[in-house]
Parts: C-alpha cells; structure tokens; sequence
C-alpha cells in the first residue's frame, strides 16, 4: 500500500491538518531535515517522513532495524512518536532510546548493532523548530545525495508499507554511553569547570560526566527547561559564550565548555574570559594530539582558521591539513574517506576518530578530551594555550538573512562576482588576491593569509559570512567590509543575525 502525496493545500487548525500529511520541500537540507512545527510539517508529515526512511532502508538494502531517540523539547515526544510510526508502518524494527543527545544516538547505533539512526532533535535551533539527523553508514549521516532521495520517496507519495514492523524501549543506553565517555580515567590534576547547558539536553549529561572524571563542577543553567529561559543553548552564539565568561570571572573556574541543544558541539571560555572559538580550540588539540600521533591528518571546514595549515608546531609535526565543506555529515564523511585523526569546524563540532572517538560529532568527547589535554600539559592555563596559537584577529560566524528559496542562486552569483575579480586581478581590502577555493561557497584567500568566505546556510534561511587576518584587526575588518559590500548587491540578502 503506498501513501498519498503529502497535500500542498493543508493548514493548521483545520480537519485536514488532524488528518493528512504537510509537509514543506525546504525542509529537506544537505544533511538533515528541520521545519517550522506546526508551521511547515505536522503531525502526519512526520509519519509521512518515517514511511520514507523506512522505504529508503529497504531500497538500499538497509537491515531493518533503526535506533531512535529525541531531544529535550516540549514537542520533541510527539514529533518522535510519529516519525516511528511511520517507521514501523515501513516494516522496521525500532529501537526507542528515549530522550538523548545527537552524538548518544549515534553512539547506539554501535552498542545496540543497529544498522541506521534517526534523532529527532532541532539542534541549536531556536523553539519552534523540529528536525531528524539520519544515517545509515556508522558513522556517517545522510548527505546531500540521501537526503535528496529521501526527499523524493517522501514528497512524491512513494513510501511503501510493510510487514514485520516493531518497537522496543531500550534501556540503558545512557549509562552505556557515559560509560564509555569516561571509562575507569580520574584527573591527576585539580580542574574547576564552568558547565554550561543552557537548559538544553545537555543538562542530564554533562554535569555528570565532569563529575566522573574527577572535575570539580560550576553549573551554569543545568536545570532542564525546554521554555530555555536564559537564551537559546548554541555555544557559537555570543550571548551564551558572554554568559560563561561571567561564569569563569565570578567562580574562579579554569575555564568553561559550553554545549548546544543536542550535544553535538562544544564551546571554549578561558581562565580569562576569553572566547576561543572554536576553529582556534581545534588547533590547540591538534597540537596536542599531534605529539601523540606525529603525522596525523586532520580536517578543518573551510569557515576555520587558516593556522591549520600555517601554524609552525603542526608544520614541525608532520601534519597534513584538508580544507572540506561544512557541515557535520561532509565532515564526518571526509574523516573517514581520508582516514583523518580528527575534524574540527568553526561552529564547534568535532570529529574524533579512532583511537580517540568513533569518528561521529559529540560536544561531551570534546569536552572530556580538553579535560585530558590539561591533564598532559599540568603546569599550562587554558589562556597559555590560547596565548601560545600564533595570533590572528578573526569574526564570529555571521549569518545575514536570505530566503532558503533564494539562498542558493544568490550564493552562485556572489561566487561568480568573487571568481571574476580575481581573474581580473582586482585586489581586495587592498591586498592581491592569491586564491579562491569554491568546495563550499566562496574562500577569498589573499597573498598574506587573510580571508573571508561566503557561503549558504545549510539549516537556515541565511548565508554565512566569517573573516580572518594574521596581520590585525583593522585588515579582517576591511575585508568583512568589502565582502559585505558585494553581498549587499543582492536585493534579497537582509539584517545580519550579528555583525563585527
């Protein structure tokens, strides 16, 4: 039996929206899916969505049996309930973990030898948003090529039901997953930590693992609140890296980690107060890791610090660097295929792959590997390590508006603009332009190192825009200026979520 079409014509508070799928096309992004809810899918959508998965796994020869879990999120039981539905009508064995962190999930997908993953979670998104992250290949997560094919069985109404579906509550799987975080290692070392959740799914992980190594704990919004009171749980966000620099300043802590939505990413405040973004705290653990494993490979996303490449410690190391497109599924996929050591992107997701990790993005690995760093290096302060990076003046990520209709086709012609005043050999913020990489939006690399890179938001309606000098502060902000104003050329491109 197959399924209709989801109905374009369906709205909220109607018999319909009780009744048949809705379910809008943008949802469906390079590497994951994430709508509105109720706004752009709904109840039946989401069974709709499972149907598809389900039919995806039988196509391509996917044994039967999936791990699902779901964020701590008022809606998030609801959204999940229906997508297993839908999984269960397409004959698949489900696996309920219940609630979970993103990098949880995945680890399920190895302790209970399940074949494919679906978490239910919106990420760092704001309230009122919903999604899955998916994935069959474990480590790895859908791409564009997956999640193009899934949008096809589901919007063309070519989900197909089957016998033989079922569902178990798995038990458990928590305490496994904090088991094998930690393992039997205690700190040598005296660390006082700022543990920052924002309220989010974090909060019934992270204390406890802090805690099972031997940290002593300062929490900072560890209380579960799906109504997120504070702000909005995304350690890329300045107002969540503002608030643990208090955190650190009035408690006295050795530094603060900071964790998304889904606890999937991990952000830095030093001993300080300073924010180390992200790129710059891979580069850290690159150095440190790298003298554990000389000649390692690493990969950075093409929004990061170009230190991965000119930093002399990793020079003298023997490490080799991959710029590769962002995104958590291009990333983890890139690890893999290259046999990476390590991944590390701007926006605080890190890929430890083995001996370290298992190759998948997990905000509370990050977290207790920093915690080991400082234990290696006793005598060194967070701020030491961040003082020893050779320095740069870098933005925040910023993300002016752009329609998800729109966004692309503005995006390709920006490139262009860029690719053609390099070949016309136009300089930019005064500078000679030495190359543009264009694996991901456009990479304007100038003759001493400084860039700035544009590129389309894959789970928002934005673009992204970040910059970075070596030389100081006033070139990064020439360069933004000069970026934005070719960006500005585009009618459609509106307010920056933050600027410099």
């Amino acid at each position: 039996m197959t399924r209709q079409k989801p109905a374009a014509t369906v709205t909220q508070n109607t018999w319909g929206f009780l009744r048949d799928a809705m379910i809008a096309p943008t949802g469906f992004r390079e590497y994951d899916a994430r709508w509105q809810y109720p706004e752009q899918i709904n109840l039946p959508g989401m069974t709709a969505l499972g149907l598809g998965l389900g039919t995806q796994m039988h196509r391509r020869g996917i044994a039967p049996v999936i791990a699902v879990g779901n964020d701590y999120r008022e809606y998030a039981l609801s959204i999940k309930n229906a997508l297993m539905l839908g999984l269960i009508q397409a004959g698949i064995q489900v696996k309920d973990i219940g609630p979970a962190l993103s990098p949880m999930a995945y680890f399920a997908q190895f302790h209970l030898d399940a074949p494919a993953v679906a978490m239910v979670t919106a990420s760092h998104n704001p309230n009122g948003w919903t999604g899955v992250k998916m994935g069959f290949e474990r480590p790895l997560t859908h791409g564009p090529d997956e999640m193009a094919e899934l949008r096809d069985i589901v919007l063309n109404g070519d989900g197909e039901q089957r016998t033989g579906g079922s569902y178990e509550f798995v038990e458990g799987v928590r305490e496994a997953y904090i088991d094998d975080l930690v393992g039997d290692y205690k700190m040598t070392r005296p660390l006082k930590v700022v543990c920052a959740t924002g309220n989010g799914t974090a909060s019934a992980f992270a204390p406890e693992v802090f805690k099972r190594l031997g940290v002593e704990v300062v929490e900072r919004h560890n209380r579960l609140d799906y109504s997120f009171p504070n702000y909005n749980p995304n350690p890329e966000a300045m107002e969540m890296l503002h608030d643990m620099a208090t955190s650190v300043m009035e408690s006295g802590a050795d530094f603060a980690l900071g964790f998304d939505g889904d606890g999937d990413r991990c952000g830095v405040v030093d001993d300080e107060g300073e924010e180390i973004f992200a790129d710059k705290v891979g580069v850290i653990l690159a150095r440190d890791l790298s003298k554990l494993h000389p000649n390692a490979t690493f990969v950075a996303d093409v929004k990061s610090t170009g230190l991965f490449a000119s930093d002399p410690e990793l020079i003298k190391r023997g490490v080799r660097v991959d710029y590769w497109k962002t995104g958590h599924s291009h990333m983890k996929r890139r690890v893999k295929e290259i046999g990476a050591l390590a991944g590390f992107e701007k926006s605080g997701h890190y890929f430890l792959a083995e001996p370290i990790g298992r190759g998948y993005d997990c905000g509370m690995r990050v977290a207790v590997e920093i915690c080991k760093l400082m234990d290696r290096n006793p005598d060194m302060k967070m701020s030491d390590l961040r003082r020893a990076l050779p320095q740069t003046w870098a933005t925040p990520t910023m993300s002016p508006y752009c329609p998800d209709t729109q966004k692309y086709a503005v995006l390709e012609r920006l490139v262009a603009k860029l690719v053609d005043m390099h070949n016309a050999g136009h300089s930019f913020a005064n500078r000679k332009i030495a190359k543009i990489v264009t694996v991901n939006g456009a990479r304007v690399i100038l003759d001493n190192g400084a860039w700035g890179l544009i590129r389309a938001s894959s789970n928002t309606p934005n673009l992204v825009v970040v910059c970075e000098s070596p030389e100081s502060e006033a070139e990064m902000r020439a360069i933004f200026a000069q970026l934005d104003q070719i960006i500005r050329s585009e009618p459609s491109v509106g307010d920056y979520d933050q600027t410099i």
